[in-house]
């Protein structure tokens, strides 16, 4: 009797299985990261970046340190060497599913080239690793912001979120989309939407903000861009790149606070600076690379294009406003990041 139905079945099982829970983890990033911008609003009123940022930071690493210590720990429902077989077992079927999906749509993804980086050793992680995982994390947050404190937040927000069109700049540059003139004149448009918003500013002139906030912005968003498209073809658990760069960032925002001074925080502005570490940059960075080493289809793109959503009604609700030409530029970076997303996976 062929063996061959009931593998194939499980194959499929285990794959919708990874496309749920990839989706699931996809919303909570989501859910976390929309908050980001308005707590992160409230804490600059008051304290400078480096202080918001040395908080976060600290409930970061404390969120990934603990994440480490429960993915290290073994587990009482597998015993020795079933634990290992089994380990050997998911990862021979995951290179199965990677070679069949490679043959049968050998351009369909960036992650169907295989990793970008190199594996390195058994049981060790490539310093090129800890790159992506230090330029994704310490770089995205910190260039966000300085820009956040250097140009109206809601505006900062919008341009940090134009990363998802970067991406989609880059699929069409060294990818093969379908359909790649209508993906590029869609990522057109986004970039069009950011320059109605800085120059559709509150006193309708460009850069109301300086020019440092807006490069920031750009670069946070180039910094997620670039951490988006090579966490996913990592053969790395997330915590393992995402520690260590958070210990760092606890290093140099405790000298720049040192640069700057010490100040005293409140009791509530420490909670809100711990959440800021533990939620959107924590457990947000955590789950969305989770999510992305499970979904191999590019299928999230819609999902992650959801928070510049989410954020800026926050902080609309807040009370920050724009004017109608930035409004206007709002609705075109929004509608483009849906029209991408929708896109990519047909792509």
């Amino acid at each position: 009797m062929s063996l061959g139905p009931v593998v194939a079945e499980r194959q499929q099982l285990r794959s919708n299985a990874a496309s749920t829970a990839a989706l699931a983890f996809a919303f909570g990033a989501v859910a976390l990261w929309a908050t980001n911008a308005l707590v992160g609003k409230t804490l600059l009123a008051t304290h400078p970046v480096s202080h918001v940022q040395l908080l976060q930071f600290c409930g970061a690493a404390l969120v990934f340190a603990a994440i480490r210590l429960a993915s290290t720990s073994p587990s009482p429902l597998v015993g020795e060497g079933g634990s290992a077989r089994s380990a050997e077992t998911d990862e021979g079927c995951s290179s199965e599913v990677r070679r069949r999906r490679s043959l049968e749509h050998p351009s369909s993804d960036l992650a169907s080239r295989g990793h970008v980086l190199p594996q390195g050793e058994k049981g060790r992680t490539p310093v090129a690793a800890y790159a992506v995982g230090f330029i994704g994390l310490v770089g995205t947050m910190v260039l966000q912001y300085i820009a956040f404190a250097s140009m109206p937040v809601i505006e900062a927000n919008l341009v940090a979120y134009t990363w998802p069109l970067m991406v989609a700049a880059v699929i069409i540059v060294i990818g093969n989309p379908k359909r790649p003139l209508l993906l590029g004149l869609t990522a057109a448009l986004g970039f069009a939407g950011v320059a109605l918003v800085i120059s559709g500013g509150r006193a309708h002139a460009w850069f109301e903000g300086s020019l440092v906030g807006y490069c920031a912005a750009f670069g946070s968003a180039l910094c997620m861009a670039f951490y988006s498209i090579a966490v996913g073809r990592l053969a790395v658990p997330p915590d393992r790149l995402l520690l260590p760069s958070a210990l760092i960032g606890v290093a140099l925002t405790f000298a720049w606070c040192l640069h700057d001074g010490a100040a005293g925080l409140g009791g509530s502005d420490l909670l809100l600076g711990l959440y800021l570490g533990a939620g959107p940059m924590g457990l947000g960075y955590y789950f969305w690379s989770r999510a992305l080493s499970l979904d191999h289809g590019g299928r999230l793109a819609v999902v992650a294009y959801l928070t510049p959503i989410a954020s800026t009604l926050l902080l609309a609700l807040s009370g920050e406003t724009m004017s109608m030409t930035a409004i206007a530029g709002a609705v075109l970076v929004i509608g483009s990041c849906i029209a991408v997303g929708i896109e990519r996976p047909e792509a």
